[in-house]
């Protein structure tokens, strides 16, 4: 039987607790051809969050290149996530060490830049944070639009949308020009929504004590969201908001998804998003994730790496 062929993906990401759950999850996986890492400001400033991308390579003994990004956005600066995720980005308990890697010399938009021109139709871009260096990647180099296999992002609320509690999206509103960059480019769009991570893909108290057991990783992951519990619900709950992202590409039979056109405001509510869907919508929104094989799955994945010693 011929093997299926590798995706090529470049994953952009600003690690965060959740994000250091997804990216372990993809240095593992065999059906993908990670090209490259880039960090960018979002949940904490860019050079710790690059920091942290080469922490956790060299912790899980892997060598992919990691480009850092930009620390601001766009056209404007907005705040990070230091309150939910720690001055370190993972956590109260655990500070990453300072990493003996270093990040390549060419900056995260002209490394994507080179990649995608060189796999012309074959990268798919996973977004993590927000939108920052794939906005200035298209407004420098809008020739690679078009070679831009597709991209995959975390973070957006259908805004008013029924079942889904309203809100503004950290991914959204901390680079909303970035945002709009992205939906105007005409590169096919994979949107999974904040609620889905927090609701469909939550991971509940009693799980992470159990996965604490299973292995090194399952320690390290327990430790590390141990103040990373959501706010607003009257249970403990971990969101796996990015590690959904990741899993739409690998395992897309989990999630229901929905055609929808898309719109982002810039003005008096910078990252409010709205969605209009219907079958002739252009973007592709998860709007349900099998419960159930999701579960399965992410554990599945964490109780493979057995062989993992950290």
């Amino acid at each position: 039987m011929k093997k299926n062929k590798k995706q090529k993906v470049i994953i952009d990401t600003d690690p965060g607790i959740d994000d250091t759950t997804a990216l372990i999850f993809t240095m593992f996986d065999d059906r993908l051809d990670v090209q490259l890492y880039t960090t960018v400001k979002g949940n904490i400033n860019v050079d710790i969050a690059t920091n942290n991308m080469l922490h956790l390579l060299e912790k899980f003994g892997k060598n992919t290149p990691v480009a850092k990004g930009m620390n601001k956005g766009m056209y404007r600066d907005t705040p990070d996530a230091s309150w939910l995720h720690g001055k370190w980005g993972m956590g109260e308990t655990y500070i990453p060490p300072k990493a003996k890697t270093k990040p390549i010399k060419k900056d995260a938009v002209e490394a994507m830049y080179e990649i995608i021109t060189a796999n012309p139709h074959e990268i798919t871009l996973i977004l993590f944070g927000p939108h920052t260096n794939v906005g200035n990647l298209l407004k420098k180099h809008p020739d690679c639009a078009p070679l831009i296999k597709q991209i995959i992002f975390e973070g957006f609320s259908p805004y008013g949308h029924k079942g889904i509690k309203p809100h503004i999206s950290f991914n959204i509103r901390t680079d909303p020009e970035a945002f709009k960059f992205v939906l105007d480019s005409n590169i096919p769009l994979v949107v999974i929504p904040s609620e889905l991570g927090r609701q469909d893909g939550k991971i509940s108290e009693s799980m992470v004590n159990e996965i604490g057991t299973y292995n090194d990783t399952g320690a390290f992951l327990k430790d590390i969201y141990q103040n990373y519990w959501e706010h607003g619900y009257e249970d403990k709950r971990i969101a796996t908001n990015d590690t959904c992202a990741y899993l739409y590409l690998v395992e897309p039979k989990l999630f229901k998804t929905k055609k929808a056109d898309i719109a982002v405001n810039l003005t008096n509510a910078p990252g409010k998003t709205t969605a209009v869907f219907s079958r002739k919508g252009k973007y592709t929104v998860a709007v349900g994730l099998k419960r159930k094989k999701f579960e399965k799955s992410f554990l599945g994945k964490i109780k493979a790496l057995d062989d993992i010693k950290l």
